[in-house]
């Protein structure tokens, strides 16, 4: 409910605008293909239980690789900035495959992993992993030098440096890596439910989509952009409590 209440107002005018825009196109084109906004909403409403079902599905797919890339990408990342000769040997690899599509390798996963959960969230990992790479070390990149000239005046440990330098100036960082990440998870994830799989919310707008039945698609869609908006908000949420400084 706390949560709830935090939705700022430019959130509320933007899902208003949407939902303008959508039913301006809806008037527009008069096809049962686009279905206007409050048949879609009540339509939401009344399969409310399943559309929470396939969008916690979801939820834990993304929750997880978000999980695993936090706990293997921000140590390589730390290391990746304080050390010039890991970088050296690392970037290399870290620029030839950061601009490649990641959606693209989901067929060697599925090859190598199966058609399962497994595949999808290593898809989520290798998507999330090197945005939160890169968003470290340009967070320790951008640390004044005089900063730490301050620290080792006073005789910091290593300890210290991480816990009172480094840390608080790769968070926000982080936060910022998460919220592009979140949006190519949700749009890879997309395509990578349409296999093997029969929950999740990419599934369930395909399979709408198959049945031609346009207000269960266009539900799905609306879902997903719900989703993001919550994740984000809960992102913002956290931010705010271990890194205000940023706010």
């Amino acid at each position: 409910m706390k949560l709830l209440k935090r939705f700022s107002k430019s959130q509320l005018l933007g899902f208003l605008s949407f939902l303008i825009l959508w039913e301006a196109v809806h008037l527009l084109l008069r096809t049962h293909t686009v279905p206007s906004p409050w048949e879609t909403i009540v339509y939401s409403i009344s399969r409310i239980d399943k559309l929470a079902l396939h969008s916690l599905a979801s939820l834990l797919r993304i929750l997880t690789g978000i999980g695993i890339s936090m706990v293997i990408g921000i140590p390589i990342g730390i290391y990746l900035g304080v050390s010039q000769k890991f970088g050296y040997l690392f970037s290399p690899f870290l620029y030839f495959i950061y601009p490649i599509p990641k959606i693209a390798f989901l067929p060697v996963f599925m090859l190598l992993f199966g058609l399962g959960d497994t595949s999808k969230v290593i898809l989520i990992i290798w998507i999330i992993i090197f945005q939160i790479i890169i968003s470290v070390r340009d967070g320790i990149a951008q640390i004044p030098k005089i900063q730490y000239k301050v620290m080792d005046s006073f005789q910091a440990s290593a300890f210290q440096k991480y816990r009172f330098l480094i840390i608080p100036a790769i968070l926000p960082h982080i936060f910022t890596g998460l919220r592009i990440s979140i949006g190519i998870s949700l749009a890879s994830l997309f395509f990578a439910e349409n296999y093997a799989t029969v929950y999740g919310i990419g599934y369930y707008i395909i399979s709408a989509w198959t049945k031609m039945n346009y207000v269960e698609m266009f539900s799905g869609i609306m879902t997903i952009g719900i989703l993001g908006v919550i994740l984000y908000q809960i992102l913002d949420e956290i931010e705010l409590k271990v890194a205000p400084w940023n706010k």
